[in-house]
Parts: C-alpha cells; sequence; structure tokens
C-alpha cells in the first residue's frame, strides 16, 4: 500500500479524498494556490505545497508543478480529484514516466473516452446502444443539413472535445441547423481547440442516469447501480440520487452488462462513470443511449458510496496500488435511497448568477454519518442519515476563480420519500450569509410534486420554473406557524432588552401576550396562553400551538418543535420584524402590538429609488469588457459590458434604448453587486 498520496485538486474533493487516506493509514499532501493558502484542505493535509497565483491556468493546471511537488514530498501516488488534470491522458502518462502511480484509469482509456467521437465508435463496436447519429468528419453546412435531414429532426449539434454544456446547439429544423452549425464549431475551437462536430438525433423527454463501473488490473470489471442526474440547469446537474426512480432491475442489469463491456473494450481499470440518455417516454426498458465515459471520480459519487456501502475514494487507491477487487458482481447490493444536492455560491431569485465573497456564516447541518465504508441500517430511532462534503469554513472566501459550489449535502433513508424530507430539514438547518444560495431553490425541488413522483427529465427545471424562481409554494398551515416563531423570537428580543442590568427599574417593563404579526399579505392575531412544556400560542384554530425550543437573540437558527413535529427556521432581524427561512422559501414577519399594528396601517410607504437609469452589476465581479462610450446611443438588447465570475463571462445588454451619459468603471476593474456600470440620460 502506498506511504503518502498528494491530492491534485482543491476543496471538498480534496478534502474527500484526504478523510479515506487517513482512514488508510496513508499521508497526505495538499497543493494550493495563493487564494487557497487557508483554505480547508490545505490545513486538512499533513503537507502542503504553493503552486502559484489563483487562476487555475498558473497553478492547478500546471502538470509539471504537481509532479514537483509529489517528488518534494515523496509522495507515491497522485490522485487528481474530478476536474482540472483528472481527464488528461498526458498527465497520467507523466506520472508513470515519473513512477508515481496515477490513481485513475490507464492513459489509453482515458484517451479513448475522451474523444466524444471516438468513444461513440467505441461503444458501438463494444454492443452499446449508440444514439442514432453521424460521428464522422462533416464537411459543410450542407453537409450538416444533409446528415440531419437523414437522422430526423430534432437534432444536438455537439463540439466532439466538448462538455460543461458548452458546444451545443438543438436544431428542429434545417434552418436552425445552417444558422447553428458554424457557431457551434466555433465554440468548440475557442474553448477546447477542436472544431470537430457531430450531430445526433435529440431524445425528447430525456433522462440522464449513470452507471458507476469499477474495475481493477487483473480484469475485473463489476457496475454499482445506477444514479440519476436529470435535474439539470445549462446542462450543469444540480440534484443527483441513486437509485433511479426510473429504472427496474432488468434495465439496470442490460445498462450495466453495457457498461462492463465498453470498460473492458479499452482495458478500464479504477472508478469511472458511464453516461446515458434515456427516453422517458419509452416504458420498455430498451431506450437507453451512450452519451459519454466519464474516466474519473464524479461529482455525485457519494450517492452511490451511500446504497452501496464501499468507499470508491478507498476502491480507486487500492486499485491503483494493483489489489484486486475484493468482491464480485452478486456481491454489489443496492440498500435503500440517497439523494445529493448541490449547494451552489449563486442567486436563484437573480436568475442564479453567481455570486463570490467572503462566508460571514457558514453553519451547514451536522453530518450523522462519515464512514463510507460499510452497508448502512437504518434503526426505529434513526430512520436515515446526513453526510455533507465541503471545503469551505466560516469567514473564508468564496473565489471568483473557481466552480461555485460551497458543500454536497447528502441524505440517506431506507425510502426515496424519506431521503427528500431528510433533505428538506437538513437545508432548513444549513446557515450561510455572505452572498446569495441555492438552498431554498434545491428545496423547493424536493418538495415539489412532480420530483416526488419521480416524473423528471433534464428539462424539469425550465419547464417548472420558466419565469425563474421566487421561492417555494408556502402552505396555509406553515405560514400560520412561521407566525407563531416570529412571535415568540420578538418576545425573547424583548425580555432580552427588559433585562439589561442597570437600564430600567426591575419590574418596570410588563410585556403584553399579544402580537400581531404580518406576514406574506397575511394578518395573525396570537396570544400567549401559557406553558405546556413548552410556549402556548393561541392563534385562532382548536387548540393553541405548543412551541418548544430555545432561542437567544444573535442566534441564526431557531430549532423548534411545534406540537411534536420538528422544524428549523432561520431568523435575522429586519426593521420591525424578522426574515424567516423555511422550507425553501423567505418570509418577512412584522411584529407589533395591537395598538402598534393599527397605527401601521396609516404609516406611509417608503418608494425605493428608481434605478432604471443605471446599468447595474448583477453579481460581484471582473469588467472585462465595455462596449459604448460617453454620448454613445444604445438599442434594447444591445451588449454594453462583459463581467466575468466564477469561470463564466456573462454580457450585460440594455433594457431600453437610451444615451449613456456616464461610465464609472473601466474594464480591469472589480465590480460589487449592484455597482451602477453606466448611467443613461
Amino acid at each position: 500500500m502506498f506511504k503518502k498520496i498528494l491530492i491534485a485538486n482543491r476543496g471538498e474533493i480534496a478534502c474527500r479524498v484526504m478523510r479515506t487516506a487517513k482512514r488508510m493509514g496513508i499521508a497526505t499532501v495538499a497543493v494550493y494556490s495563493d487564494a487557497d493558502a487557508r483554505a480547508p484542505h490545505v490545513l486538512m493535509a499533513d503537507e502542503a505545497v504553493h503552486l502559484g497565483p489563483p487562476p487555475a491556468s498558473e497553478s492547478y493546471l500546471i502538470a509539471d508543478k504537481i509532479l514537483e511537488a509529489a517528488k518534494a514530498t515523496g509522495a507515491d501516488c497522485i490522485h487528481p480529484g474530478y476536474g482540472f488534470l483528472s481527464e488528461r491522458e498526458s498527465f497520467a502518462r507523466a506520472c508513470a514516466d515519473a513512477g508515481i502511480a496515477f490513481v485513475g484509469p490507464p492513459p489509453k482509456a482515458i484517451a479513448a473516452m475522451g474523444d466524444k467521437i471516438e468513444s461513440k465508435k467505441l461503444a458501438k463496436e463494444a454492443g452499446v446502444n449508440v444514439v442514432p447519429g453521424f460521428v464522422g468528419e462533416i464537411r459543410d453546412t450542407d453537409h450538416a443539413v444533409e446528415i440531419s435531414n437523414d437522422i430526423g429532426y430534432p437534432v444536438m449539434m455537439k463540439a466532439s472535445a466538448g462538455g460543461g454544456g458548452k458546444g451545443m446547439r438543438l436544431a428542429w429544423s434545417e434552418q436552425d441547423v445552417r444558422e447553428g452549425f458554424e457557431a457551434t464549431k466555433r465554440e468548440g475551437l475557442a474553448s477546447f481547440g477542436d472544431d470537430r462536430v457531430f450531430i445526433e438525433k435529440f431524445i425528447e423527454s430525456p433522462r440522464h442516469i449513470e452507471i458507476q463501473v469499477l474495475g481493477d488490473q487483473h480484469g475485473n470489471v463489476l457496475y454499482l447501480g445506477e444514479r440519476e442526474c436529470s435535474i439539470q440547469r445549462r446542462h450543469q446537474k444540480v440534484v443527483e440520487e441513486a437509485p433511479s426512480p426510473f429504472v427496474d432491475e432488468a434495465m439496470r442489469k442490460k445498462m450495466g452488462e453495457q457498461a462492463v463491456a465498453l470498460s473492458k473494450a479499452v482495458g478500464y481499470f479504477s472508478a469511472g462513470t458511464v453516461e446515458l440518455i434515456v427516453s422517458g417516454a419509452d416504458k420498455t426498458g430498451e431506450s437507453f443511449y451512450f452519451l459519454e465515459m466519464n474516466t474519473r471520480l464524479q461529482v455525485e459519487h457519494p450517492v452511490t458510496e451511500c446504497i452501496t456501502g464501499l468507499d470508491l475514494v478507498e476502491q480507486m487507491i487500492r486499485v491503483a496500488a494493483g489489489e484486486k477487487l475484493a468482491f464480485g458482481q452478486d456481491d454489489v447490493k443496492l440498500n435503500g435511497w440517497a439523494i445529493e444536492n448541490r449547494v451552489y455560491a449563486e442567486d436563484p431569485y437573480r436568475g442564479f448568477l453567481p455570486s463570490t465573497g467572503r462566508l460571514v456564516r457558514y453553519q451547514p447541518p451536522a453530518a450523522t454519518e462519515t464512514d463510507y465504508s460499510h452497508p448502512f441500517e437504518a434503526t426505529p430511532d434513526q430512520k436515515g442519515y446526513i453526510r455533507v462534503d465541503d471545503g469551505v469554513t466560516e469567514g473564508g472566501e468564496v473565489s471568483m476563480f473557481y466552480d461555485p459550489m460551497i458543500a454536497k449535502l447528502v441524505t440517506w433513508a431506507p425510502t426515496r420519500d424519506e431521503a427528500a424530507d431528510l433533505q428538506i430539514a437538513a437545508l432548513d438547518r444549513f446557515r450561510i450569509e455572505g452572498g446569495g444560495n441555492n438552498i431554498d431553490f434545491v428545496s423547493a425541488i424536493m418538495q415539489h410534486q412532480r420530483f416526488r413522483d419521480g416524473a423528471l427529465t433534464t428539462g424539469f427545471i425550465a419547464e417548472e420554473y420558466p419565469e425563474g424562481f421566487q421561492g417555494a409554494a408556502t402552505s396555509p398551515e406553515l405560514l400560520r406557524k412561521l407566525a407563531a416563531v416570529a412571535m415568540v423570537v420578538d418576545l425573547a428580543q424583548a425580555q432580552r432588552a427588559a433585562s439589561i442590568s442597570g437600564q430600567l427599574a426591575e419590574g418596570s417593563v410588563k410585556l403584553s401576550p399579544e402580537r400581531v404579526v404580518l406576514i406574506d399579505g397575511e394578518r395573525f392575531e396570537l396570544s400567549l396562553v401559557g406553558s405546556d412544556g413548552g410556549l402556548l400560542i393561541e392563534h385562532g384554530g382548536d387548540q393553541p400551538y405548543d412551541i418548544v425550543g430555545n432561542w437567544h437573540p444573535g442566534q441564526p437558527l431557531f430549532a423548534a418543535t411545534i406540537d411534536n413535529e420538528p422544524l428549523s427556521v432561520g431568523i435575522k432581524p429586519v426593521r420591525a420584524g424578522w426574515r424567516l427561512t423555511a422550507h425553501g422559501a423567505s418570509h418577512v414577519a412584522r411584529v407589533y402590538s395591537p395598538r402598534i399594528a393599527e397605527l401601521s396601517e396609516h404609516m406611509i410607504e417608503k418608494i425605493p429609488p428608481d434605478m432604471s437609469k443605471f446599468l447595474l452589476c448583477p453579481m460581484p465581479g471582473l469588467l472585462t469588457a465595455l462596449h459604448v462610450e460617453v454620448g454613445d446611443k444604445v438599442e434594447a438588447g444591445q451588449p454594453l459590458a462583459v463581467v466575468e465570475a466564477m469561470k463564466m463571462e456573462n454580457i450585460l445588454r440594455a433594457e431600453k434604448s437610451a444615451v449613456v451619459k456616464a461610465a464609472n468603471f473601466a474594464p480591469g476593474d472589480s465590480l460589487a453587486v449592484d455597482a451602477a456600470i453606466l448611467e443613461f440620460e
């Protein structure tokens, strides 16, 4: 077994690999850029080596620096994590040439599966179902039109070396092909240095399902069940689960055997994933097609670990050390259900714009399971467990240079509904401040009836939130409970204010037991009527609420029990009340005494200033281009500026015709959210 492992990555995956390595008694080495000098993965490692400036192209992507770090520290193996160098054939070869084990597949397998055109040819030869399409050389636009007409519309044009949703265009007609083919080639060349394009049939009502494979260097390859990753935004996965609610045992076997056949055809070993597109309209279990093979550990690997009881990182390390798999296909049993939500630094209320900056508060829910190397069986008093994979800490930075993922929240339970319920409860206990996050959004998905029904497609988000996300729907009963929580919190704040030493004569303040709470346009008249283990709040219903739980001013979370049902509510003070967050939505509750509530109806509402004459920056980032100057006349839809954040360029366009009056920033300037880039006459 290896003595020392270098993890050529950062963030949560670096921490994840280190946890297993430490359990196996292997010393760990971290690498880091200037931006990550005090990051958790650096502090967690036994040794750490500095690579260079924050941009990945000057640090994490320089293979020579990684290899130098391994040699300098005496590391005898390198785990690449995912992203960065994990699927770069040249890096795997360089490790072999340096006599350092690469914890991943052989270089030839990486090369074979890294080219989407060649991989489809290999898949077809191995007897794997492939989407009807054309994978040869496409001469020009006319040839592309001819191919598309033969396949039948709709078709998808894809850059051969593409990934991450780039270099893809959907065509519903010949005109779409003529307009989009050359643009797809240009995107492929600009993003990946390869302008080759292939065309394939677009599968309607598509589901994204993938098979986890695991092989050793002795010719053994197994499949470890499937994951469903259909809920995506801009071709990026948001929610993953295992198993899939769509796949039965017969379909699983067919998919798994084809994935194993493909793996064996390229001499694959280590962990890998065969991604499939499945027609949700076909219930026969036959309409699944090969998309691509990811020759690395997937972001969503935890859900497979949860249902199999296998630590995939441990298996990868053992395989790299030359060990045989200690189990066979018949030993792989799927137990229960696991769901993973990716917690991103992005604002779902503002079109999912990236949100960089300092994590002023970061408090994840407490993990109840940290060992991934054994099957978990629920007990009557513990119906499931929570796992949090993260690589950030309170006070740390969400950098504009890297992926915006903050953490992965994973829940396991005996059934799918129980795993989703655990997600909702755990998401309510997540407290993040300092920029936007998508916790409300993923909580809303967990509660959505279509998700509960398992009626998933890759168009789920676009179809269910066509006008953007405005928060999860809140039932009248939950709103009433939140109003009662607001009253309890307000009473606690008032009691603290009345008890500050030396401020008031003892006993001079008597707190009224009555409150009026205004929340989401609803008015609730509440009264404290006594205690029975907690606080009894009369709310106009048949029985008063019995609220149990301690909250002290300043705490960001109130973990309460209302009528024996747990409810965790995020608490933040606002003018004359509180912002309460629970079950995927935030609500401002104004809390008044009855007399003040009566008088407040006569208050003049403050009108926010008119900002329509400004071009505001929608997220923190770097101004990389300004397309207009003072005095220029602009038209609606015209590009005005480009802001780069989280490795993505965002084009800001004019909302209406106007004349530029002032430019407040220049290319190269760093921008805060809502910074006024331009002012119009």
